[in-house]
């Protein structure tokens, strides 16, 4: 049966709360995955471009030293072609921690605001936040 009016608005702020926080955990490992797998072309490039002498040309010894322009370009040029298969594989790491942790499957349908007598989510095993309904560890995405 459906809510009152106050009834539903209430419960579509906390659904909406819960959603919203579900989403900001989901980006803040997304963030975290992303920032240690890429952090090797992070610190490739910076060096190729804090040591170029048309870009930033830094007076560091190490610049003055071991890189010269040359080799300053070279870096980054490396960095940019290693970050394509390190963001795939950091998408990978990602997709596979947040399928594993059944992240995806917290987020509540707002149909629980409307109606009266939705069942909320009951916890299963290996599930973080209990919100894992009816999941059948033998379908495949690829089927």
């Amino acid at each position: 049966e459906p809510r009152s009016a106050w009834c539903c608005l209430a419960w579509t702020l906390v659904i909406g709360a819960m959603n919203s926080l579900v989403f900001l955990i989901n980006l803040l490992l997304m963030f975290v995955i992303f920032t240690i797998v890429l952090l090797p072309t992070i610190v490739v490039v910076y060096f190729g471009f804090q040591c170029h002498s048309q870009v930033l040309h830094s007076s560091a010894r190490y610049c003055k030293n071991i890189l010269d322009d040359n080799s300053s370009s070279a870096l980054i040029i490396l960095g940019f072609v290693i970050m394509s298969p390190l963001i795939v594989m950091a998408m990978a790491i990602y997709c596979s921690l947040a399928r594993r942790l059944r992240l995806l499957m917290c987020f509540q349908p707002y149909s629980l605001a409307v109606y009266k007598g939705g069942k909320w989510c009951h916890s299963k095993e290996g599930a973080v936040c209990g919100c894992a309904r009816g999941w059948n560890t033998q379908v495949k995405a690829w089927v």
